[in-house]
């Protein structure tokens, strides 16, 4: 391993540790504040006992992020940005974490206890921001190609890679969103995800890329330190959102984003699962193709624990990123 991987592992340690110690303050002050989770009536009935447990623990993955990345790159803060700047990544992070507490607040304390902002409002946001990110993208960055597995080089697509650009991100937000349904479960997922993704700017040598994954790496173990079965924190929108949003971003930057449905497929399985449980419950008149959706719920209802059903999922997705990985370096 060269001397670039060495310190990023080294610096998902350093994260880990610094997360673990924020942890604790963290949890307290959102007991004292009364953010605890709301529970769907409909879904399953032994997720009722997780009622009223803290959400919002988005922040604590992003906070250390920010901070230790805005260190790192202190020198490049000041300077015009230019190639593949990490203050992207960075400002997509902390757009969509602005959007997801609101949408928690809301969900909280509004009239509307438990739902948060209107799906049509939270959409139209996340796209505006999406496409400015896009924008920067393509403009910017001049980045508007996509690698192609086999091909030596990156396929130019011209202006077809900003609604695609704008796919993808809003798409990995909500993905994710809806994965982040038991304890552990979106944070193992996102784990594999991001060191996939990681090794693949590795291969590229975007160095600044390669820190903020592993960054993330390290954050997101350290969220997992209180999100594992029982979970005492839960990521909500704050984080499901935001790093959902900034794995697509992540994608984006590598021109490797094709891989992304074969890296996440986690996200993409229970994506998929409400889209076709919703489609063929007005086609069928009510009928019903799984158990209850997202996916996770499905298997929950058929007999999984649901330490079974994250363990599995996790064992999928630690597969899927190898594929992944193993396809970008043809």
């Amino acid at each position: 391993m060269n001397t670039e991987g060495i310190f990023s592992l080294s610096l998902a340690s350093i994260t880990f540790v610094m997360t673990v110690i924020w942890g604790g303050p963290l949890l307290e002050i959102l007991r004292r504040m009364r953010v605890g989770k709301q529970i769907r009536v409909d879904g399953p009935q032994t997720h009722f006992s997780k009622l009223g447990t803290p959400t919002m623990g988005g922040l604590l993955v992003i906070a250390p992020v920010l901070v230790i990345t805005a260190v790192l790159n202190l020198v490049s803060l000041v300077k015009p940005v230019t190639g593949r700047s990490i203050l992207l990544p960075l400002a997509v992070l902390m757009g969509f974490a602005a959007l997801g507490i609101w949408d928690d607040w809301a969900g909280l304390k509004a009239t509307r206890k438990g739902e948060g902002l209107r799906a049509r409002y939270k959409f139209i946001i996340q796209v505006l921001i999406a496409l400015t990110a896009v924008l920067v993208l393509f403009f910017a960055f001049d980045i508007h190609s996509v690698a192609l597995p086999g091909f030596p080089r990156k396929v130019d697509i011209g202006l077809i890679y900003i609604p695609i650009g704008v796919f993808i991100i809003v798409g990995a937000s909500n993905a994710v969103n809806i994965t982040d349904g038991l304890d552990g479960l979106a944070g193992l997922v996102l784990v594999t995800n991001f060191m996939a993704f990681g090794f693949v700017a590795l291969l590229q040598e975007q160095v600044f890329l390669v820190r903020f994954c592993f960054t993330l790496v390290g954050a997101l173990f350290a969220f997992l330190w209180f999100n594992v079965h029982p979970a005492q924190l839960f990521m909500g929108d704050t984080g499901s959102l935001s790093l959902g949003a900034l794995l697509g971003v992540v994608a984006l930057m590598t021109g490797q984003w094709l891989l992304l449905p074969v890296i996440a497929i986690i996200p993409l399985a229970e994506t998929i699962s409400v889209t076709l449980q919703v489609l063929y419950f007005k086609w069928s008149g009510g009928r019903r193709m799984f158990l209850m959706a997202p996916l996770h719920h499905h298997f929950e209802l058929r007999g999984w624990s649901e330490t079974q059903v994250v363990q599995r999922f996790w064992l999928v997705s630690i597969l899927s990123g190898m594929i992944g990985v193993a396809l970008a370096l043809l």
